[in-house]
């Protein structure tokens, strides 16, 4: 059983990065300069062989010495990319999220795809969060399927997940809201279904900042929520995101915001997730 800190999380990931150098496709839709200087830093670190996917003139005329995989769909590209295995791992990076995300599961046979971010407070504490797309996580079912997921993901850091569920206000608050009542009632029947697989996790309420101190993995109470929550610490609270990878077993591919431009940690990421994401096994 692995650790329930996460405070060594990132420098394990910089570490494997550095030992897979994977050849990981971005990609780019009306590129700027914050964001292939961002590609260039990932590569210039030795993270990753980045390969930038998108119109090549409109990437040239700003600038850049990466190897370019000229299209004018990289929505479709980065897919194809990953599934004829050109490239061992992909990031969203610029191109349209919905366009992306269709293709892929289109043409990686998947029936739906779960994300879970990786993000870090503005103190530096790491942890996980799902659902964050705003079409997931919306029944109960899916919701025992994201920590599942998640939970076997989060062990090949050799970390020991901790889950700290979220719901739409304090068990006070029952009888104010119907919506509220039914994510408290869903939150106590998720902890009791999780806890009799073995799983580490307590119903939290609305209380996240209780959460944080004690879980590593958040359950947040549908997309929406996840959403808000990640894009309230990484743009307004000083906190930061280094992507959301696909729970997949066969590919790598790490789902980001348009919004920031910096994707050099999301690169590292993908990179350190090659190889059956086997966080214990070094390259020769």
């Amino acid at each position: 059983m692995g650790s329930k800190s996460t405070e060594n999380l990132l420098s394990l990931i910089e570490k494997r990065a550095l030992q897979n150098k994977a050849r990981v496709a971005i990609g780019v839709r009306n590129p700027s300069p914050k964001m292939l200087k961002s590609a260039r830093d990932a590569h210039e670190a030795g993270y990753a062989h980045v390969l930038l996917v998108g119109n090549k003139r409109d990437i040239e005329e700003i600038g850049t010495d990466l190897e370019i995989i000229g299209t004018n769909d990289p929505e479709r590209t980065i897919g194809d990319l990953l599934k004829s295995r050109y490239v061992d791992a992909a990031v969203r990076g610029t191109a349209g999220a919905s366009e992306t995300l269709a293709h892929l599961k289109k043409i990686l046979n998947q029936e739906s795809l779960h994300r879970i971010a990786l993000l870090q407070t503005n103190e530096g504490t790491p942890f996980f969060i799902a659902p964050v797309g705003i079409d997931e996580g919306n029944e109960l079912a899916d919701k025992i399927g994201f920590i599942k997921l998640g939970v076997e993901y989060i062990r090949r850091f050799n970390i020991e997940p901790v889950v700290g569920i979220l719901s739409g206000g304090r068990l006070g608050d029952l009888g104010r809201n119907p919506r509220v009542d039914q994510t408290l009632a869903e939150g106590d029947f998720i902890v009791n279904r999780i806890r009799e697989q073995g799983i580490d996790a307590k119903h939290y309420t609305i209380l996240i900042e209780d959460a944080i101190k004690e879980a590593n993995f958040i359950l947040a109470p549908d997309g929406i929520s996840g959403n808000l929550i990640f894009r309230t610490l990484v743009f307004l609270g000083g906190g930061d995101g280094l992507g959301a990878p696909i729970l997949m077993d066969d590919y790598v591919f790490v789902d980001t915001s348009r919004v920031g431009g910096h994707y050099t940690k999301a690169i590292m990421l993908a990179s350190a997730l090659v190889g059956k994401y086997d966080t214990q096994t070094t390259n020769e």
